[in-house]
């Protein structure tokens, strides 16, 4: 993602949700989403064409097939900006209850960045990408085991984007290619809500509102920061963050709304892990993953 400017802070929202409070017992295993956010880094980094990037489908493949009532590797191929030859990216799409029109995406991205520019040691090389990247796909791969074994209302598609972030810095046409592809060529019925994650593992997690999200979708932006303050994790912060470039912008250029659950400051204003060698799974928390992960759950389970 890329960040576009830092705004002032918003006023607070009082919202009340109907029903009973939450028990907070959703089944996320916040234990086992670490594990998965492990096992990503495990592979190494994981740009495109990278041997970490063919791991890492094939690990998702193993676990979503299994889970999901259809899997789709949507791969495509575009001429490298940066070199010679081609890029093969692949989008992992792993739908339940395929026949729903009614339907939510749930999404993150996989890949991660082919260089660290703002790391003094090795600027020019890949990043592992345990926060940035490997978080989200942890959560959503717990998420997707709970709705294996407890199916909701609406129809979810879980999506792993490949190819986010590729750009270099200011070349914002080379980001985001992943979701722009599905966004053109979604498997139908299209979702009518997108729910993506971003950096969302960091040990001292302080989620804020990305203006660019409140815009498209204030309810349910509203909804899930109070569901966050319902069940007790002030990790969620109901204050304007930084305006986000991020994958949930082209469904929003496409009029579908679109929120980016996003903490953007890593692990401080100073966001000194952020696209550096330090974005290390020691940096992030099973903690941070469950209040994001139960969250976002508890409010699926409210549809």
């Amino acid at each position: 993602m890329r960040l576009i400017s830092r705004t002032l802070l918003l006023s607070w929202i009082t919202f009340v949700i109907c029903g009973l409070p939450l028990s907070a017992q959703t089944g996320f295993d916040a234990s086992r989403a670490f594990s998965y956010l492990e096992t990503q880094c495990d592979f190494g980094t994981r740009e495109p064409n990278s041997k970490g990037a063919e791991l890492a489908v094939n690990y998702f493949k193993d676990m979503l097939e299994p889970l999901a009532d259809t899997l789709h590797l949507q791969t495509f191929e575009m001429n490298d900006p940066y070199g010679a030859g081609k890029l093969t990216l692949t989008n992992i799409v792993a739908r339940f209850q395929p026949e729903k029109s009614q339907r939510i995406i749930l999404c993150a991205h996989w890949d991660t960045r082919p260089r660290a520019e703002y790391d003094g040691r090795s600027p020019a090389t890949p990043m592992l990408g345990a926060n940035d990247g490997a978080s989200g796909v942890a959560i959503l791969l717990e998420i997707a085991q709970q709705l294996h074994n407890n199916p909701i209302n609406p129809g979810i598609d879980i999506i792993f984007f490949d190819g986010e972030d590729y750009g270099k810095p200011g070349d914002l046409q080379y980001y985001l290619l992943g979701s722009r592809y599905y966004a053109k060529h979604p498997y139908p019925p299209m979702a009518q809500q997108v729910i993506l994650l971003d950096m969302v593992g960091d040990a001292e997690l302080s989620i804020k509102v990305d203006p660019v999200s409140y815009r498209s979708a204030p309810r349910v932006i509203e909804e899930i920061w109070s569901i966050a303050a319902e069940i007790g994790y002030d990790q969620f912060q109901l204050v304007q963050g930084s305006a986000m470039y991020d994958d949930h912008v082209p469904f929003i250029e496409r009029g579908i709304p679109a929120i980016d659950i996003i903490d953007f400051e890593y692990p401080g204003p100073d966001n000194q892990y952020w696209h550096t060698h330090a974005d290390t799974p020691d940096k992030c928390s099973p903690e941070s993953l469950e209040a994001v992960g139960n969250t976002l759950l508890s409010w699926l389970y409210r549809q």
